[in-house]
């Protein structure tokens, strides 16, 4: 992949990967080191990015996979700081906390209007562009964005 395209080509996905990235990482700062972390990882491997079929998908598993990498080193450091019995419990307690909200998130996800709900979940869970989920659903990019617009304001609301 020539240096244009690989510029060209991240910078359209820079916001998702940001997404992605802040959902796991929960920090505005991480996210945008871990955005700017998966840049140079791919531009140094530019040369076999000709091979890959789904260039988005690709890049989005590379985010999850360097995101979670992170948390791990993070969980390591502090491990070794304050003892690895402390981690483990504060693990357990955030992996309920973090189980009770997506339970809260799912269940709220649930309770929007149909049409809100389809377009969510195919947005947000199968990734899908305004465009695919256009020819997918048959509704244009307007009524999509203002979709997605209300059911995040009805989320935070009920969240």
């Amino acid at each position: 992949m020539t240096p244009e395209v690989l510029t060209e080509t991240f910078k359209s996905l820079s916001d998702g990967l940001y997404r992605v990235a802040y959902y796991i990482l929960e920090s505005e700062n991480d996210a945008q080191d871990a955005v700017q972390d998966l840049f140079v990882k791919l531009w140094g491997n530019r040369d076999q990015l000709d091979t890959v079929l789904n260039f988005k998908a690709y890049c989005t598993t590379l985010m999850k996979n360097l995101c979670i990498d992170r948390l791990r080193k993070e969980q390591r450091v502090q491990g070794i700081e304050v003892g690895t019995d402390i981690v483990e419990s504060r693990r357990v307690d955030e992996d309920y906390d973090a189980r009770e909200k997506l339970e809260r998130v799912l269940a709220a996800i649930e309770r929007l209007p149909e049409r809100q709900r389809d377009v969510m979940k195919m947005y947000v869970l199968e990734e899908m562009s305004y465009d695919e989920i256009a020819q997918k659903t048959g509704m244009t990019n307007l009524t999509l964005r203002v979709l997605l617009s209300n059911a995040r304001k009805t989320l935070r609301s009920q969240i």
